[in-house]
């Protein structure tokens, strides 16, 4: 486990190639569903997918994005203001673990596999269902994840999978049927399964953005030259559902609990919920109340609360890199007569949870504190000490897509209700 700051930056940017790849015990040919995504895939393949996948996740395209998430936004408030309104006393106790995986999901079916689902209403559909089992492990996939991970030939023999095949055939046919069905009518709509089409074609490409839409704010980060490169590697159907299964995972659980987090720290910190309520009274005011990735862009105390969300309570506690080829790290400390070195196969983890909480970084960790993130402050953050969305060139692809989803809700959602006692100024 690695807490030097400095060496953390060595292995996982500049000496990135000695540790390309992340820990896997899922094999690609038993589980390629789950064992071929962006996330476990390895080498040049992991390579290449990356290059592949990265022009689907620039500002441009989640600019076309973002409306869906308003549509899915505008749905969950409306199922609120009826549950609200049939309520004897005026308010209702919202469970917003339950609350921001519905949203999620929703999100998901619009942006990635483009149909409309109303998670609220309908609360036991089909494609919520299956979600929940996707990324709540039950007891069942515990046991066949912990057995994978310690005996993984074992595990490879036997053909294990992580999945149920109703999981996999229920994903397979969603986007197979999709795809085939906008090929034979032509239809082009502007989210993930089109963008992967594209991605499957080799179509493609990075666009030149101007320094305003590089990002979404401080939590994004940036593409490495190992996903600007062009590849012209032609991908199966199977690649092609692997990856659409691994942005349904992620986000419908990571993103969800982002949001989770967030609105738990509005309801303790009223003094932040008002002050963020004030700027998107501002901000409804200059733009007659409309919501696009601009508005994301330019609502700066919007964008220090989720930061300091993403410091506190950031999606993955570590980071695990594995050593593809012996690394000397020299010697440990004066004292030490020989060279310290990690072994090819073994596994370094940095402690993201760890270090956010670190007094030595973020005075007074435990404080929900969004001044942190301010034009003022921000640049007392030391580098490579704030990782939500991890390091290096491995990182997380879906940075802007995350940051565009929880900022919408949070927009929607605090503009018409508040947490704690109703208050008639905070509510439509």
């Amino acid at each position: 486990m690695l807490k030097d700051i400095e060496l953390i930056k060595t292995i996982c940017v500049k000496d990135f190639e000695h540790f390309l790849d992340h820990r896997s015990f899922i094999d690609a040919k038993v589980d390629p569903f789950f064992g071929r995504n962006l996330l476990l895939l390895k080498g040049q393949e992991w390579k290449d997918m990356r290059s592949t996948l990265s022009p689907a996740f620039t500002s441009s395209k989640m600019r076309l994005m973002v409306p869906f998430m308003v549509e899915v936004g505008d749905i969950m408030i409306k199922s609120l203001k009826e549950k609200i309104q049939s309520s004897e006393d005026g308010y209702i106790d919202i469970d917003c673990r339950d609350l921001t995986t519905r949203y999620a999901n929703d999100v998901i079916a619009s942006c990635a596999f483009g149909f409309k689902v109303d998670s609220h209403t309908n609360r036991n559909n089909e494609f919520y269902d299956m979600g929940k089992v996707t990324a709540n492990f039950d007891s069942t996939q515990m046991l066949r994840l912990i057995f994978m991970s310690t005996c993984p030939t074992v595990s490879k023999i036997l053909k294990i999978s992580l999945f149920n095949a109703s999981v996999i055939d229920f994903f397979r046919g969603l986007v197979l049927n999709t795809v085939n069905e906008r090929v034979a009518k032509q239809i082009v709509r502007p989210d993930m399964i089109h963008l992967l089409m594209e991605a499957k074609k080799g179509k493609l490409t990075h666009e030149e953005q101007t320094e305003a839409e590089a990002d979404v704010g401080f939590a994004t980060v940036e593409e490495s030259s190992v996903g600007r490169k062009i590849v012209r590697r032609v991908w199966t159907d199977d690649d092609l559902v692997a990856q659409a299964l691994i942005f349904f995972f992620a986000g419908f659980d990571t993103v969800s609990t982002a949001m989770m987090f967030a609105l738990h720290e509005l309801a303790l910190n009223p003094d932040v919920q008002n002050r963020l309520l004030d700027e998107i009274k501002q901000h409804e005011v200059r733009n007659g109340g409309t919501l696009d990735y601009n508005s994301i862009q330019n609502m700066n105390y919007l964008d220090m609360v989720v930061s300091e969300v993403l410091r506190k309570w950031p999606p993955a506690i570590g980071l695990d890199r594995q050593c593809l080829m012996d690394y000397n790290l020299g010697r440990p400390n004066k004292d030490a007569t020989e060279d310290f070195i990690i072994r090819k196969g073994q596994t370094v983890s940095v402690p993201v949870w760890a270090i956010h909480r670190d007094p030595a970084f973020y005075p007074d960790p435990d404080r929900f504190d969004p001044e942190r993130f301010s034009k003022e402050n921000k640049h007392l953050i030391k580098p490579f000490t704030y990782m939500p969305f991890g390091l290096g060139p491995r990182n997380c692809i879906g940075s802007r897509f995350a940051l565009c989803e929880v900022k919408v809700l949070l927009y929607q959602v605090v503009r018409r209700y508040a947490a704690g006692p109703v208050r008639e100024d905070l509510c439509a």
